[in-house]
């Protein structure tokens, strides 16, 4: 991954391929940002003259590349835009800062290093540039290139993928105080291990599976001191995880249910984590039509939350229990394969009759909710690429929350805003219930259509343990991206959820939950 460091160097002095500055939207034009006041002299005073000359506006997402003139030591000068400029005596938001700092790093593809002289007026402002650049700086290059004559060729010529940023140099933070190295270190565990969940979400489905995911998830656990269990499918079987294998039989890669557990002496609460994990997802005998099943790759994003988040927290030490459930299974038609109209027997005991297999992720996360909730732990959240009808409500860059607590519901939401995910709180109305009834089985796995997303959060509640604080990410929408990059957001798996999990999981440890 890109490195990291906090440069004591000034922006006249510093060393580097380019250094980054900020620009906001003034009323009258474009306007130079705190941490740019060397840059600015070094053209004489008329940095915003020059970028307002060439189309700048100082609009988010903006990026301008100047060379850089004499007195700076950096060839290349890039203005990043931050949006409007903060009313008097109000800071950049952090969020703004976050953007800004991973255009310029995609922008600066292929180079080796360069410094972000960006606003930071605080320790949050560091750790949100810092973020913001390493996010910003990924790749994913796993298939690309190798011992491939013709990719090799055209990376020769300068035709093939760019490298990402070799280094982020921060400047404006101060090195050697505590609380800007400990910012700077958690932006690296945390973006680390979003990366993390990027790669494993952007592998294909024929080398990421339920066995190979799980593989993953065990080596992780002995590098960074997790405790690992993993059922197969006997074990399945033999546990009565019903809903887990109702959806896995039907491929030759049989599911599995992975169990990470992150534990601290001193801790007082204990934070459960699930993770739909469908490896991929064709529907099942329900078969997804031609356009929908490409990119059913990212079913497993939120099983990569979750992984990411407890390995998060374990680099972290953080004074809180975290255990994550991975709910792996890969949805496939076949002559095994669950077929519509037939019931089977979840974990818990109850019945569900299967109306639809394409509404599998339920099945594998009723199993996991079940079981995680065994172990009594102070709060369960569980994450997942659940509805369609969830992106149809909030787009394809805000997740939706339901809970069964209001109160936990709204912190998420807090939380989840301040580090920078879009959400929404949503409701689960008592009335949908009854569409899921069932001549047949205690449940079905479909009910009404019309507010599909809701639906899906009531099944799930029905397998949540009672007096546990429960709350659901549908995080469908902003899990995989397939437009073009945006700010840190880069193409394909996004790492949708882990920043928002591992607030939740600091502010568990700092008891800020209750």
């Amino acid at each position: 991954m890109t490195a990291l460091t906090l440069s004591t160097a000034g922006a006249a002095t510093l060393r580097a391929d380019a250094l980054v500055v900020g620009v906001a939207k003034g009323a009258k034009g474009p306007v130079v940002a705190p941490g740019a006041e060397a840059v600015d002299k070094a053209f004489d005073g008329k940095l915003a003259t020059v970028l307002e000359t060439l189309g700048a506006s100082g609009a988010e997402g903006e990026v301008t590349k100047l060379p850089a003139p004499a007195g700076l030591k950096v060839p290349v000068v890039i203005a990043v835009g931050l949006g409007s400029v903060p009313e008097k005596d109000a800071a950049f938001d952090a969020e703004a800062l976050r953007r800004a700092a991973g255009s310029a790093a995609r922008a600066l593809a292929g180079s080796k290093k360069a410094g972000f002289a960006l606003p930071v007026a605080s320790v949050e402002d560091a750790g949100a540039v810092a973020e913001g650049a390493l996010l910003g700086a990924y790749a994913f290059t796993a298939y690309q290139g190798g011992e491939n004559k013709l990719a090799a060729k055209d990376k020769k010529n300068g035709n093939g993928p760019k490298s990402p940023l070799a280094e982020v140099a921060l400047l404006g933070a101060k090195p050697r105080d505590k609380a800007f190295k400990a910012a700077a270190e958690r932006a690296v565990a945390v973006v680390e291990e979003i990366n993390r969940a990027r790669d494993l979400i952007n592998t294909p489905p024929n080398d990421l599976y339920p066995e190979s995911f799980a593989a993953v998830a065990t080596a992780a656990g002995k590098e960074h001191g997790i405790k690992v269990q993993v059922l197969d499918e006997k074990a399945l079987v033999k546990g009565g995880f019903g809903g887990l294998m109702g959806v896995g039989q039907g491929s030759t890669h049989g599911p599995r249910l992975v169990k990470l557990a992150y534990t601290h002496p001193k801790a007082e609460k204990t934070l459960a984590l699930v993770g739909k994990g469908i490896t991929y997802d064709s529907g099942g005998i329900s078969l997804k039509p031609a356009g929908h099943n490409e990119t059913m790759k990212c079913d497993m994003s939120g099983a990569a939350a979750v992984f990411a988040t407890v390995v998060a927290a374990a680099r972290l030490g953080l004074q809180v229990n975290v255990t994550g459930w991975l709910a792996l299974a890969e949805n496939m038609p076949s002559g095994n394969a669950t077929r519509p109209g037939d019931v089977l027997r979840m974990y818990s005991g109850k019945t569900v009759e299967v109306l639809n297999t394409d509404a599998e992720g339920r099945l594998v996360l009723a199993d996991a909710l079940t079981r995680a909730c065994e172990e009594k732990p102070d709060a369960i959240v569980d994450v997942a690429t659940l509805t369609g009808a969830m992106v149809l409500a909030l787009g394809h860059r805000t997740f939706g929350i339901m809970a069964n607590d209001d109160a936990f519901r709204t912190s998420i939401h807090e939380i989840a805003e301040e580090v920078g995910e879009a959400s929404w709180p949503m409701p689960l109305p008592a009335d949908l219930r009854k569409g899921m009834d069932s001549p047949t089985a205690d449940i079905a796995n479909m009910g009404e259509r019309m507010g599909g997303g809701l639906v899906a959060g009531l099944f799930l509640q029905e397998f949540v343990g009672e007096g546990i604080a429960w709350a659901h990410l549908d995080i469908a929408g902003p899990a995989f991206h397939e437009g073009a990059p945006y700010g840190y957001t880069p193409k394909g798996g996004t790492g949708s959820a882990v920043r928002t999990l591992v607030k939740l999981a600091e502010r568990t440890a700092a008891g800020d939950l209750g």
